[in-house]
């Protein structure tokens, strides 16, 4: 009989429960549960729904009891940044915010009259994105401080599902590291960072690294899902995930973890804090075994996915790609500027922007996402010069991981813009990467390494060179 491993992996936009397990020395896959997510206003602030989210967790359970493929380990990731706070009771307070609410405006000022934006970096070696949780937190004192005075735990939100499983309380590493309130010398809480914002000690618990069992689910939730499972700890962070399952037996491999975001960096023992690092707002947010994913938050498939949404009729995203190559329209955005994080229309940002800067506008839709491919292009090319520049090393290629892995177009656009071969695959690198940290806790891996090239034995990856499309 195979053991059978859970990955919860909820994005943005959808979760999936997907099992994997070992067969022959490869690795298999099966989706057996799929749920719709994203932000909801709620008088006025854009949050997620927690509960309903917590609800479709147990379905999924539910459903792999129905198809007897029983699992003995589980764990959860989700997006990062975002959280819960919780009183004596351990019920939520306020509202559960998305990181794409505005209400963190002017709130990096406020952290700045307590510690500037260049010794924070020098302190954190996080890059500042104004979502980031110490903003959100800032936002709390400023706006709800009576929520901070009642609040004795913060859990962020795959840890608080995590919680509700087992009735154990961890904050997992890799996730708690993007709140920019992490050392990345003690791997631990900067307290006096803490301190000097303001914010509440009690509310931090001990942070936990990947790979660490959580515990087995409560007598309640056995009772309603039908089954009892262990809780293991992944990389909570699907960024953190997703860089555990490069297939490279590289240490330093170059990586692109596509999805809503594009996540492009490499692996770095030590985290560079450095001014010069800073000037090109990279991060060095945790990873699993204490290694650093040193690398750019870059705005993502999120551009395409938001102009899909606004098409009259549906598409597919391949058929979009299909015709944005179609396309000629040289016209560039910048894929970080900020008018691009939650436009009321993505279509409309991306012309006004050409309008702005006085380049030729999109006439069509097509042409929107021609000029959003082949600017993500740039913006990759513009990123491996700063990495290569910071590291002193020349990589000759590019791990594209994800779901941004299938769209074809796009990675011909990035071997092409950054000059170096694309290696794409495995799509549902964040899951696989999640049940690597399970197989290894169960000792079905010797470590990270072999993981990989389990990872890289088990799926197709499909090889770009740079070719004639311009970019």
């Amino acid at each position: 009989m195979s053991t059978y491993y859970l990955a919860v992996d909820i994005g943005a936009s959808s979760g999936r429960h997907i099992l994997g397990w070992l067969e022959g020395g490869k690795m298999r896959l099966e989706e057996v549960y799929r749920f719709p997510n994203g932000m909801n206003r709620v008088d006025g602030s854009l949050c997620w729904d927690v509960n309903a989210l917590f609800y479709e967790i147990k379905e999924g359970l539910k459903r792999c009891r129905d198809i007897g493929k029983i699992p003995a380990f589980m764990g959860i990731d989700t997006w990062a940044v975002d959280y819960v706070l919780l009183d004596e009771n351990d019920r939520i307070l306020g509202k559960t915010y998305g990181y794409r609410d505005d209400r963190t405006k002017g709130m990096d000022e406020k952290v700045y009259e307590e510690i500037s934006l260049k010794s924070l970096y020098a302190r954190t070696g996080i890059q500042k994105q104004m979502f980031n949780t110490i903003y959100q937190l800032m936002a709390v004192k400023q706006r709800e401080p009576k929520l901070l005075e009642r609040a004795r735990s913060m859990l962020m939100i795959p840890d608080y599902f995590h919680f509700l499983l087992t009735g154990v309380k961890r904050t997992e590493y890799t996730n708690a590291t993007t709140t920019q309130l992490v050392s990345p010398v003690s791997k631990d809480w900067d307290y006096g960072l803490i301190d000097m914002l303001g914010y509440p000690r009690r509310i931090f618990g001990e942070i936990s690294r990947p790979g660490t069992l959580v515990g087995n689910f409560s007598s309640e939730i056995q009772k309603e899902v039908g089954f009892d499972c262990q809780v293991v700890l992944p990389a909570t962070h699907d960024t953190g995930s997703a860089v555990a399952a490069i297939p490279s037996a590289q240490e330093d491999a170059l990586y692109i973890s596509s999805g809503t975001w594009s996540l492009m960096g490499t692996e770095l023992a030590q985290a560079d804090c450095s001014p010069e690092s800073m000037m090109y707002n990279l991060t060095n947010e945790g990873g699993y075994e204490y290694r650093f994913r040193y690398l750019k938050n870059i705005m993502g498939l999120w551009m395409i996915q938001s102009v899909r949404r606004e098409l009259a009729q549906e598409y597919s995203y391949g058929y979009i790609c299909e015709q944005a190559q179609r396309q000629a329209i040289p016209s560039l955005v910048d894929c970080n500027d900020d008018v691009f994080l939650a436009p009321d229309s993505m279509t409309e940002a991306v012309k006004d922007y050409c309008r702005r800067t006085g380049q030729q506008v999109p006439e069509n839709e097509w042409e929107t996402a021609a000029v959003i491919y082949n600017s993500l292009g740039k913006c990759y090319g513009d990123t491996i010069e700063q990495i290569e520049k910071l590291t002193g090393r020349r990589y000759d290629c590019i791990y594209v991981v994800g779901g941004g892995s299938n769209a074809e177009y796009l990675n011909q656009v990035t071997a092409n813009c950054t000059g170096r071969t694309v290696y794409a695959g495995p799509g549902e690198a964040t899951a696989i990467g999640n049940l690597l940290v399970q197989m290894i806790y169960n000792h079905e891996f010797e470590g990270l390494k072999k993981a990989r090239e389990c990872v890289r034995e088990s799926f197709h990856i499909k090889k770009y060179e740079q070719g004639e499309l311009p970019c």
